[in-house]
């Protein structure tokens, strides 16, 4: 696989995607979690088979990674390890993604990374069994339908949680760029949507997602979730679902504002800016630097904009007001993350974000593939390529 991201590494060994570890200063770790929907090879439908590849035991990435279910059983996660280096990472995500591909062909399945099912309803979903799962969707009834989908969570490693409250803060004005980078679900159910990210828009249904309120203490930030659990509108603080977060299990803050990664590349150039964005706002916080306070309205309008146009479109500078073309929007996110990252990792970011810039957005490559014959069965089957072998599928076969 001729890829810029290759170099030697000994992955550490973690459950816990971006825990921290003993690192130079402001260069927190980086790990990743990636959801994927299952599909059936024959007819290209959502598959809800994911017990039989957990079961398995054949898509268990290794390496200090694991494979873990979702939701509905149309869906299965993969947990990279703690990572500290890009290269890394990547060498982490491609072999976890060729393993499970392999688990599936065995069956007879293959592994999409997308935010939505392309073909076949996915209403009502087939619920995983769990005492958990089962209590979200006797409680949430229809909107169930909205945990059909699949993301890309990054976790940037950083253990004390008001110091971690500062960077979600500082982090919330770059949501809808990050979420323009990653559209990657324009079509559900067979029809073209006609929003880039159609994922984000189900997702905005449920009571607790979308940016995160500025918060100014861990004190508030309590307060906030005390109140959704006594409202009903979350059942524990798992189901935080604000697009970047205070993650509940580990000691990171979890950006989960992006689409499912349609490559591992992209999935580690995100987490790259993610990382570089976060060293920065750590060093604002040292020197004591407030973060811009965009307003909510304005806020959530931008990230409206980046779901409907993605990549190829323009978005809100979500301080300003004015519109931006995307791509120049990722450019200066870019030159601000780069601060934050050694200059191996800011070499790689930028001939990845270059390599994305040229194949277009997982939005834009979806609707290629369709646009070639109009067969909705060869997005599915791109969608696949792409998952399994990377940037390359797009740059050799378009």
């Amino acid at each position: 696989m001729n890829d810029p991201t290759r170099a030697p590494h000994q992955p550490r060994q973690s459950e816990h995607p971006g825990g921290s570890a003993s690192l130079a200063p402001f260069e927190p770790t980086i790990g990743v979690e990636e959801e994927f929907f299952l599909v059936d090879a024959g007819t290209r439908r959502a598959s809800a088979r994911a017990q039989d590849i957990l079961e398995s035991g054949r898509g268990d990435p290794g390496n200090g990674g694991k494979l873990c279910a979702e939701i509905t059983r149309f869906q299965v996660e993969a947990v990279s390890p703690v990572c500290r280096t890009g290269a890394e990472l990547y060498d982490c995500l491609a072999h976890s993604r060729r393993k499970l591909a392999g688990a599936a062909d065995d069956r007879g399945l293959a592994v999409t990374a997308t935010g939505t099912a392309v073909l076949g309803e996915v209403g009502a979903p087939p619920i995983t069994d769990g005492t958990r799962y089962r209590a979200i969707a006797e409680q949430f009834g229809a909107l169930r339908d909205a945990h059909a989908v699949c993301g890309c969570h990054i976790h940037v490693g950083i253990t004390d949680r008001e110091t971690a409250l500062g960077v979600v803060n500082q982090l919330r004005g770059w949501l809808p760029c990050l979420l323009a980078l990653n559209a990657n679900s324009p079509f559900i159910g067979g029809r073209d949507t006609g929003h880039a990210s159609w994922r984000t828009v189900t997702w905005a249904r449920l009571p607790s997602a979308g940016p995160p309120p500025w918060l100014s203490s861990m004190a508030e930030y309590e307060q906030a979730v005390s109140e959704m659990l006594a409202s009903g509108a979350i059942l524990d603080r798992g189901m935080v679902y604000w697009d970047v977060r205070l993650s509940a299990h580990v000691p990171t803050v979890e950006m989960r504002i992006g689409d499912a990664a349609a490559t591992a590349e992209e999935a580690v150039l995100t987490a790259l800016l993610v990382r570089g964005l976060a060293a920065v706002a750590l060093d604002r916080i040292a020197m004591g630097e407030p973060p811009p306070i965009p307003g909510d309205r304005m806020l959530r309008l931008a990230i409206w904009r980046a779901a409907y146009d993605g990549l190829e479109g323009y978005t809100l500078d979500p301080v300003s007001g004015e519109l931006a073309t995307a791509r120049n929007m990722v450019w200066r996110l870019l030159d601000v993350a780069a601060h934050g990252l050694s200059a191996p990792d800011q070499d790689l970011a930028q001939r990845l974000l270059a390599r994305v810039l040229a194949a277009g957005s997982g939005a834009y490559r979806q609707r290629a593939a369709y646009a070639r014959r109009g067969r909705i069965s060869d997005v599915v089957d791109a969608i696949a390529r792409q998952t399994r072998y990377g940037l390359v599928a797009v740059e050799e076969h378009g």
